[in-house]
């Protein structure tokens, strides 16, 4: 059992991005809202981000009962373990029918929830941060598939395999020290309920990358 409560506008995506630093992906497709902050058990120092809840609700009148699936995408830090704050739209969507803002008046209900495994597609996307520059690649990892966490995340250069560390949220860094040498691919590993995988990005970050864009990997978990 948890609970859930509901923050930003009735119909919104919470805040913009949170501290996971989605920023506006979480109003657009796949997410289109449908996400929450977490509190210390589940934002879990960043770990956190992009792993996939099914929440439901029978606690109040106005429930529905049917399951829908949100992303952890920020972090409640005032929330207890096991408590979700959903954005408005998540919070409406285990509503019955017409019920939603009779829910959402309710502020705060009891759910039940398990993690699920995301189902993204077939691409990760790497969204460049700004601060990036010919020395340091930052970037958020997006929309990867499966029920694990990151755990570790490496770019190739000259052949070789150097770490990334995670900066916060979902954003890993490096700061090489020397220019970066393009194109590089990116590898990612993920632990989860059927051990750890590693995937890698082949070249998904082109020689005329630039600070502040997307790239659309050719892979998934």
């Amino acid at each position: 059992m948890g609970i859930a409560t509901w923050y930003g506008p009735p119909e919104g995506a919470g805040s913009d991005g949170g501290a996971c630093g989605y920023v506006n992906s979480v109003e657009n497709p796949p997410l289109n809202k449908m996400i929450s902050a977490g509190g210390a058990s589940l934002f879990n120092g960043g770990k956190g981000c992009g792993a996939c809840y099914e929440v439901k609700c029978n606690s109040n009148s106005a429930c529905s009962g049917n399951p829908m699936t949100v992303m952890i995408t920020d972090n409640c830090p005032e929330c207890e373990p096991g408590h979700f704050d959903l954005s408005g739209t998540a919070f409406g969507s285990i509503a019955q029918q017409g019920q939603a803002q009779n829910l959402r008046n309710a502020g705060k209900i009891n759910i039940q929830y398990r993690r699920v495994a995301c189902s993204f597609g077939n691409s990760i996307t790497f969204a460049v941060d700004s601060g990036s520059n010919q020395f340091y690649f930052a970037t958020e990892i997006e929309y990867e598939n499966g029920d694990g966490d990151i755990i570790n995340v490496e770019v190739s250069q000259s052949n070789t395999w150097l770490p990334m560390q995670r900066s916060w949220g979902a954003r890993w860094a490096l700061n090489k020290g020397s220019q970066f040498q393009t194109p590089f691919s990116i590898k990612i590993t993920q632990s989860g309920s059927g051990g750890q995988k590693t995937i890698i990005a082949s070249n998904v970050i082109p020689p005329n990358w630039q600070p502040g864009q997307v790239y659309r990997s050719a892979v998934n978990f």
